[in-house]
């Protein structure tokens, strides 16, 4: 991977491809006294970092390191905002700024980036108040300009119908841009190269970043199974049992402790997300499901666990599904970061389900299905419905719109029913 210290200012600007989340730091750092950015690996943070930054000093390069581990105050000097990427391997950093913000009247100072979780006890201080959190995940399909963003969630959320547009999707893309991943390195690679970066993800996660999260030494072996049962189970609700049982065998036994400990490793650096349920107030008898959907930071890296190449994952359409709903996960959450969106799901013991539920943070929602081929549009359409009418009848509020995302879909229109067909390559911030 190039690193970005090696290249001047006005070469990074030249090739850096705007994100989504770039108004929202500008925005938090004339609030704050420092905005800290996380995420996994690769995704960009470093490079985002830079442009919203007037110096910076890397934290993994090992001479970098050894003169921030000497004196933290030191390293923390220079034009502000100053960039600390890879904090995390220098605590105390995090400390001597929160203590440079307390006494300080100035606002955005800092900018820190990071890609693992610190240990509890390290730093001292949580900042808060001090640090605006920022989450970021590799690129989205509009970001990639895979998407043309013609169908605006924050305008839909505004009252705002969908504009009609042309999609260029189609089942052979899409299967290639969920194995070739949203990692900005990947943007350029021939086609028969799409794989090479997300297996090599997943290879320096077994064989390095693991290490890293706590200093523990963990079984590569145990690592990749892990890796694949999460994979086959990916978007799903599978229990921590389910997973240990996927894992072990008569040679290597594996207790849901045990397997809860390499989750909880793999969430501290960012490469699973948990897509929470929807606890809508509304007064039904039906018990609602609680536990969490899991999926991969991003759908490159399910297929590289798995080993699978586009050719395979287009013969396998159930898996190709599953990722293409990981896939529409990851873009919702790019989309609704700006209005502060959380992308939720929806299931209860009588079998009725939404894939996503985008709740802003004023309360109000929509509801959205994700559906590979375009036939399932109309069973999908149906479902929305009950979902619907079962939240009003138990006195809950109307959603403020309810869309179909699928992948070949030919354009974005407006059924019937009032129902929005929208396909992933037509969906924008």
């Amino acid at each position: 991977m190039e690193d970005p210290d090696d290249l001047n200012e006005a070469e990074i600007r030249k090739r850096y491809i705007p994100r989504v989340v770039d108004p929202e730091i500008e925005k938090l750092l004339n609030v704050f006294g420092a905005v800290q950015i996380s995420g996994c690996k690769w995704c960009g943070k470093s490079w985002t970092g830079l442009i919203h930054s007037r110096s910076s000093i890397f934290i993994g390069r090992p001479k970098n390191r050894a003169f921030a581990e000497t004196d933290p105050e030191v390293a923390l000097k220079g034009e502000e905002p100053r960039l600390v990427d890879e904090w995390q391997d220098v605590p105390a950093l995090w400390d001597a700024a929160r203590y440079n913000i307390d006494f300080s009247t100035k606002k955005g100072k800092y900018i820190f980036t990071g890609s693992v979780t610190p240990p509890k006890d390290s730093p001292e201080h949580s900042g808060e108040g001090r640090f605006a959190p920022v989450k970021m995940r590799p690129m989205s399909l509009f970001e990639s300009r895979d998407s043309n963003g013609a169908v605006s969630l924050s305008k839909l959320f505004q009252g705002e119908m969908p504009a009609s547009s042309v999609s260029d999707m189609g089942y052979e893309k899409i299967v290639k841009l969920i194995c070739k991943g949203g990692w900005p390195a990947g943007l350029a690679v021939k086609d028969s190269d799409i794989t090479l970066i997300p297996r090599m993800y997943v290879e320096m996660m077994v064989n390095f970043d693991f290490f890293k999260v706590d200093g523990v030494k963990r079984d590569p072996v145990i690592m990749r199974r892990v890796l694949r049962s999460l994979a086959r189970n990916n978007a799903t609700e599978a229990r921590i049992s389910v997973l240990a049982n996927d894992v072990q065998d008569a040679d290597l036994p594996l207790s849901p402790i045990t397997a809860g400990g390499y989750l909880d490793v793999l969430k501290k650096l960012f490469v699973i997300e948990e897509q929470e349920p929807w606890m809508p107030e509304i007064r039904s008898s039906a018990r609602l499901r609680k536990s969490p959907k899991r999926h991969f930071a991003d759908p490159s890296i399910a297929a590289a666990a798995l080993r699978m190449r586009p050719e395979a994952v287009l013969r396998d359409t159930e898996t190709a599904g599953f990722l293409f709903e990981s896939l529409c996960y990851r873009d919702l959450c790019v989309y609704s970061a700006p209005f502060r969106g959380n992308i939720l799901y929806y299931r209860d013991d009588s079998g009725l389900e939404a894939d996503m539920i985008i709740e802003a943070d004023d309360g109000k929602w929509a509801a959205a299905e994700v559906k590979l081929g375009y036939s399932k549009v109309d069973e999908a359409a149906a479902n929305l419905t009950r979902l619907k009418e079962k939240i009003v009848a138990g006195g809950g509020n109307e959603p403020v719109f309810m869309m179909v995302i699928c992948a070949t879909a030919m354009s974005s229109y407006v059924r019937d029913d009032g129902i929005y067909v929208v396909p992933i390559d037509c969906l924008g911030p």
